[in-house]
């Protein structure tokens, strides 16, 4: 019994310790029920079992969360398109969305510039709210007719930098109010860049505008109208691009991979970056094709150019890169990259320099220990001026002990030597007057008196 007891108190405080993660055994309960002796149940076979948390918290619903909160806040992309006159800018952006954001109409001749007048490149913006499926996006893009297409396009690429820095500039300034719960990103995410099919390589103003770009958007090349190149002929003209965007170090935008992404995921990444640049046709007309399909594209005599077909241009691949895929990163990669370097960049250039103290937050106790740290200091200072300047007058009153001691010294030395000199003198006279006291003695002495008698 006396075995028993001790074992049923050990289980209990073993239960009481750790109520949460210990576990005894039915087994070991029934033998603490029941009265055994200490040899049938000895110590060594009581077990505690220590078992992680397996019920179910609920942090695994944040993903539906935050896609309720997506939906009901909404997206929104500002994308920058530029490219010459005529190489289909605005079909294509509502070929992308499926929205007639501009008026497609033919052109006149009336439309185009006169060779002979300067061209100005402006900057215009197209907004549009589109909805798919329960979800809207803010789409706003960026049109800069003018571009390239006056003789002299040295300085066409100017307003369209300024426009980005521009917009960057706003939302650095909207940062630094006081009220920032209204800030709306105006910033480029995206730079659709179109290339004239020539067949050929880039031009000089297509290589300018991208090195002075690249840095300050996420560029996606596009080579416009590839329609009218043969497919021999657009992986050629594709090398040459690639050749010339590497030689002259210009940056394009490569979606990032994430460590949990599964191969197959990796693989659909490569396949749309290997497309780069994209070889896109687009159109909005509805057309039949032979076997009674209706799809998007373009009719020639020779066949039917479908704009949804991989096997006949890259759109599907600019679309899930640009829209399907990727434009979260699109938009991270602008704000966490782009802008964070035009940033630094902008406040460094106005000298402000990284301070970890401004907006740390206000303790009394620590302020009270700065203060009496700076008192000390300051006390620690002016002891040491005060040692300073005692140090000197010492040393300037030693100067003048030992300046005066050496005087005192020379005065002596010198009346010493004067003595000296008046001694040798006088001795130099005596020596003299006792030469010369003979010389003046008399000639004759007196005669001396003898005594008489036996005393002489």
């Amino acid at each position: 019994m006396g075995g028993t007891r001790q074992l049923a108190q050990q289980n209990c405080r073993l239960t009481v310790l750790e109520p949460e993660e210990t576990v005894v055994s039915p087994q070991e309960t029934e033998q603490v029920e029941k009265p055994t002796t200490e040899s049938t149940v000895p110590k060594s076979e009581v077990k505690v079992i220590r078992r992680k948390l397996n019920g179910y918290v609920g942090f695994a619903n944040l993903p539906k969360q935050w896609h309720r909160k997506s939906i009901r806040r909404g997206f929104s992309l500002n994308l920058l398109v530029v490219g010459e006159r005529s190489l289909g800018k605005s079909t294509l952006i509502n070929t992308l969305f499926n929205k007639d954001l501009y008026p497609v109409d033919s052109f006149s001749k009336a439309s185009f510039p006169d060779p002979e007048e300067p061209v100005k490149v402006s900057v215009e913006t197209v907004s549009a709210d589109i909805e798919e499926n329960n979800v809207k996006l803010s789409l706003t893009v960026i049109d800069c007719p003018g571009f390239g297409e006056g003789i002299n396009n040295t300085d066409t690429w100017k307003p369209i930098v300024d426009e980005v820095n521009s917009r960057f500039d706003k939302y650095l300034e909207a940062e630094t109010k006081i009220n920032r719960s209204t800030i709306v990103d105006n910033r480029v995410h995206a730079c659709l860049y179109f290339i004239e099919p020539t067949g050929h390589s880039l031009k000089p103003l297509d290589i300018t505008f991208m090195k002075q770009i690249h840095e300050k958007v996420n560029l996606i090349p596009v080579i416009a109208k590839s329609d009218t190149l043969t497919e021999k002929e657009i992986q050629e003209f594709k090398q040459r691009i690639l050749d010339d965007i590497n030689n002259q170090g210009i940056k394009l935008f490569n979606p990032p991979e994430y460590d949990h992404d599964d191969e197959e995921t990796r693989a659909a990444s490569r396949q749309i970056m290997a497309k780069a640049p994209f070889a896109v046709v687009g159109s909005t007309n509805q057309i039949q094709t032979p076997d009674g399909r209706i799809v998007r594209g373009r009719s020639y005599p020779w066949g039917i150019i479908e704009i949804d077909n991989e096997d006949h241009c890259d759109f599907i691949k600019l679309r899930q890169l640009l829209i399907r895929n990727f434009m979260e990163e699109l938009k991270e990669i602008t704000a966490n990259k782009l802008y964070e370097n035009y940033r630094t960049a902008k406040l460094k250039k106005l000298g402000i320099e990284q301070d970890d103290s401004v907006f740390r937050e206000f303790d009394p106790v620590l302020k009270q220990e700065e203060e009496k740290q700076l008192h000390e200091a300051k006390l620690a200072n002016m002891e040491a001026q005060l040692r300073s300047i005692f140090q000197s007058k010492v040393s300037k009153e030693e100067k003048k002990l030992q300046e005066t001691e050496a005087d005192l010294f020379a005065k002596h030395k010198e009346m010493r030597d004067k003595l000296l000199k008046q001694i040798k003198l006088l001795e130099e006279k005596k020596k003299e007057l006792e030469l010369a006291k003979p010389l003046h003695e008399p000639t004759h002495s007196a005669p001396t008196k003898t005594r008489k008698g036996f005393l002489r």
